[in-house]
């Protein structure tokens, strides 16, 4: 794996076959219908919620019809229009799910809380920006490890668990469902810390609001050129687009959380969060495919919900 709004608001052929990215996009648009693995909680979505989560539903249903989804994998979905000031999508948002990388930020956060309150005492050196970034952008479960370890010292020393307790006492409403257990080993099979597609939004929202210490620094960190699913390699999005984000990828998942900034032809801005989980509940044993696969379904949904905005908007 190397890889809250404080309202409510990857391939290798591995022995299996490589699923082209244009073809894929272009077969999910001629089929239909039924319901998530998951029990979609709907009762807030139901009321008022825009026509993108039935279109969400749908597509996610056409994806497990074609074996691109299991039908044992169970799913997270949840976008926010903050232009419109409200959810647009919200699939199993509040359900715990394995973290994976997309915990990065959260770690990266429980630092710069403690840089906040520390009166001088904890610092944002140059050196750890340079562990953060490789975090961020590299992913790199080493440099996870070293700002865990800095948060913990300046903290209760207790290990992983001094994440959670940061995190949470400092925004407690943002951080719900999210446990931060272990560090991540070197073989980076990391499957016990958790956090919720909310959970993510929540975060995502009060990052853009700059609700949060670094707020920008943050946002600077994630928006790194990296290999992400949420517009990389997807059709409808132009290379103009921003993205803030963090994947995450084991064998037994495939995320990624972020906020896209995306302009209307007046060079109006219309940013929106996108989330996207699918976890197994045991380790995949053909990994680069079926990452690879769950990836491009991902990328789909990313599409689907870029054309919607595009046509609220007019995006470019």
């Amino acid at each position: 794996m190397n890889d809250t709004h404080q309202t409510d608001p990857g391939a290798l052929l591995a022995g299996e076959f490589f699923v082209d990215r244009r073809r894929f996009l272009a077969a999910l648009a001629a089929s239909s219908a039924g319901i998530l693995l998951g029990t979609p909680s709907f009762a807030s979505a139901a009321r008022g919620r825009s026509s993108l989560q039935r279109q969400v539903v749908d597509l996610v249903t056409r994806l497990r019809d074609q074996g691109i989804i299991g039908s044992d994998e169970r799913t997270s979905w949840c976008v926010y229009d903050f232009s419109a000031r409200k959810k647009l999508v919200s699939i199993n948002e509040d359900a715990p799910r394995q973290a994976a990388s997309m915990i990065k930020p959260f770690v990266a956060q429980a630092y710069f809380f403690k840089v906040d309150d520390s009166g001088g005492r904890v610092t944002y050196s140059d050196d750890v920006r340079h562990t953060m970034e490789r975090m961020i952008r590299r992913s790199s479960n080493t440099a996870t490890n070293e700002i865990m370890d800095l948060v913990s010292r300046n903290h209760g020393r207790r290990g992983p668990s001094d994440v959670e307790d940061v995190l949470k006492s400092h925004a407690p409403t943002i951080f719900q469902q999210t446990r931060v257990v272990e560090t991540i080993p070197s073989n980076g099979r990391t499957y016990r810390n958790q956090a919720s597609a909310h959970d993510y939004s929540r975060f995502l929202y009060a990052l853009w609001q700059n609700s949060l210490p670094y707020s920008a620094e943050l946002r600077s960190l994630m928006a790194m050129p990296n290999h992400d699913r949420i517009s990389e390699g997807v059709d409808a999005i132009p290379d103009s687009v921003r993205v803030y984000d963090k994947t995450g990828s084991t064998a037994r998942l495939c995320g990624n959380m972020g906020i896209i900034e995306a302009t209307d032809y007046r060079g109006g801005s219309h940013p929106y969060t996108f989330v996207g989980i699918i976890e197994r509940p045991s380790s995949a044993k053909h990994y680069g495919s079926w990452i690879t696969r769950r990836s491009n379904a991902i990328r789909s949904v990313s599409n689907l919900v870029y054309l919607d905005m595009k046509d609220r908007y007019g995006l470019v």
